[in-house]
């Protein structure tokens, strides 16, 4: 059926009815549920100071804390230990959802984790280099980081000058638990240094805050900060699954 209003015809000898108010007044199409509506809003602003401006910065600011608290969260970057790709003062925007629906860290990925009882007593940024079951081996013939039997060209990100690693290692990633570095390897206090710590210096997975995805300030430094290609030619560890 056609719902457009359809024209009437009407007898052309008849003079059509002057309205005694020419301007009608509209209809009140709101209901009482809009004016109940408004009318608690007007409540609501009457009695805060500043009115309707502090009520939309209230909202605004109440939409940030769950968005910091569930979504996405700024972190500043404390040290040079991620050099040359995060800089002292930039500050990553975290994806703090990239893993609560059954995806896993991958190699490569930069997160950042709570690490409490394995690091020390604050949140750190690294680079993960090996997940549950992968064999992270330093070094190669040529001195570079081997994970499950495949050496890992780490020189896109790697900091200018230094070496993949000055510290030998041969670690058994357990399942559920990362293997982390720094990519300024010279300045980084990360898996390496804690082989002998509580946790074999791996940090569980379950204490990722999330990844790092963005550089957002300063904005001449925005960036997004990518999985490096190099980590697709890792194979899978002996027994993995996917």
């Amino acid at each position: 059926m056609d719902t457009e209003a359809q024209s009437t015809e009407r007898d052309r000898s008849s003079r059509p009815a002057v309205s005694a108010d020419p301007s009608p007044e509209a209809p009140d199409t709101d209901g009482p549920e809009g004016r109940s509506r408004f009318a608690l809003v007007a409540w609501i602003t009457d009695r805060i100071p500043g009115g309707r401006f502090s009520l939309t910065l209230l909202i605004c600011l109440l939409f940030l804390l769950l968005l910091n608290a569930f979504m996405a969260q700024p972190f500043q970057i404390p040290s040079g230990s991620m050099e040359n790709g995060l800089r002292i003062g930039d500050r990553v925007l975290v994806n703090k959802l990239a893993y609560r629906f059954g995806a896993r860290p991958q190699r490569g990925d930069v997160v950042v984790f709570d690490g409490t009882g394995y690091f020390g007593d604050a949140d750190y940024i690294k680079r993960v280099v090996g997940v549950g079951g992968d064999h992270v081996v330093c070094c190669d013939k040529e001195g570079r980081i081997e994970v499950n039997g495949r050496s890992v060209d780490e020189s896109t990100f790697l900091y200018p000058g230094d070496s993949p690693s000055t510290v030998d290692f041969d670690v058994v990633v357990p399942d559920g638990m990362l293997f982390v570095l720094g990519d300024h390897r010279s300045h980084s206090s990360d898996s390496r240094d804690h082989l002998g710590s509580p946790g074999g210096g791996m940090i569980p997975v379950d204490d990722v805050i999330g990844r790092a995805d963005w550089i957002v300030w300063p904005f001449a430094h925005l960036t997004r900060l990518d999985r490096p290609s190099v980590y697709a030619r890792v194979p899978a560890a002996e027994g993995a699954h996917g």
